[in-house]
């Protein structure tokens, strides 16, 4: 059966660059957003609704041949009554263990994954028990609905238990040993149904505020990049997976410990786009489509810059050879994702010094 209609779980940037990665493939993407205005409503048909209203969903699942999401918060039990309707991939339990962060770091740990020390949290007393059996520093973290820094405080002091349990605190915490990291990096992959894989280089990322700001790949360092494509390609095996899959790492003394994963195309894979044969978009509409994946080849050598808050110059920044520009068409507001660009260069020396041009150029707010 040919796979070609494919239904999207929110229309963000992600789902924005899905389906123009879908266009020269003959995949027409569909989706369902609460805003009539979301990026993706700019380049493909949309309904709207609230992400799990059963109505919408279906009428998503019944003009598709498969459905995916572009976001990683809905409740696989909204997604479940639409396996009866058509494909829904990645797999409903990808999804469900990404969302908590306990259950998350035990399927890490039962795959043989480094993971930080960790504990779960319910209370005051819980918290303080965790912090004396792991020690200072850690930071405590809601294990559900936590992404770009939200939902998280670093604790470095016992003093700090209180501020700690004004601004998070609740039942479903966890409290994990602060990792000193030399580095963190991401590997993004896809997987076929048919069991066909394919892992790009990794990408080395700088965050601030708990947000990227800015991606390098490919990073190259042999004996981490194996490790993290075992690792990947493990979890990809346990979960029956189909589509792309990324893990963030934290470098920590030359060995990676897994942060978290997100069952879905990711920021720190955007650089593909133009530094890959094919991108991360294109090899997840393969994936779930049931087409062939393609070549995961890095171009040469690239940054990825995030726009936050602002969206800087684009005649400065055009004006940089080898640069690309992309703007989400999202209304401004302090920390949001408006936009990126990439630059691509034959070496590591001249991708550095246009990224520090391009730093220059960038206010982040």
């Amino acid at each position: 059966m040919k796979l070609s209609r494919v239904g999207i779980v929110g229309a963000g940037q992600l789902g924005r660059m899905l389906a123009l990665a879908g266009y020269p493939l003959g995949i027409r993407c569909m989706f369902l957003d609460r805003s009539a205005t979301a990026p993706a409503a700019q380049v493909a048909p949309i309904l709207t609704g609230e992400l799990e209203d059963a109505a919408q969903l279906a009428a998503l699942a019944g003009a598709s041949d498969v459905v995916t999401f572009d976001w990683e918060n809905i409740a696989g039990s909204a997604l479940a009554p639409l396996e009866k309707l058509t494909k829904v991939r990645p797999p409903r339990a990808a999804l469900e263990v990404s969302q908590d962060r306990m259950a998350e770091k035990a399927l890490f740990s039962e795959l043989r994954i480094p993971v930080a020390a960790h504990a779960a949290v319910d209370d005051e007393e819980t918290l303080r028990r965790a912090i004396t059996k792991l020690g200072l520093p850690g930071v405590l973290k809601t294990r559900r609905l936590g992404y770009d820094g939200k939902g998280q405080f670093v604790l470095r002091s016992l003093a700090q238990i209180g501020a700690a349990w004004a601004a998070i605190g609740g039942r479903g915490l966890i409290y994990e040993k602060f990792q000193e990291f030399s580095r963190e990096v991401s590997i993004v992959g896809a997987r076929s149904a048919t069991g066909q894989s394919v892992f790009y280089p990794l990408s080395a990322n700088t965050h601030g505020g708990g947000i990227l700001h800015y991606s390098i790949a490919p990073f190259v360092n042999r004996k981490l990049e194996r490790a993290a494509r075992i690792y990947l390609k493990r979890v990809m095996q346990a979960l029956d997976y189909v589509g792309v899959l990324t893990i963030e790492f934290f470098v920590v003394k030359g060995r990676l410990i897994a942060n978290e994963m997100a069952p879905r195309v990711h920021n720190s894979g955007h650089w593909t786009i133009e530094g890959c044969v094919t991108s991360q978009f294109e090899n997840h509409l393969r994936a779930i489509c049931d087409l062939p994946l393609g070549s995961t080849r890095a171009l040469g050598h690239t940054a990825m810059v995030n726009f936050l808050g602002k969206m800087p110059d684009r005649e400065l920044l055009l004006a940089i050879d080898g640069l690309a520009f992309h703007d989400y068409g999202k209304e401004p507001r302090p920390g949001r994702k408006l936009g990126h660009c990439t630059l691509l260069k034959g070496s590591t020396m001249e991708r550095n010094s246009a990224l520090t041009k391009v730093l220059k150029l960038i206010e982040w707010s």
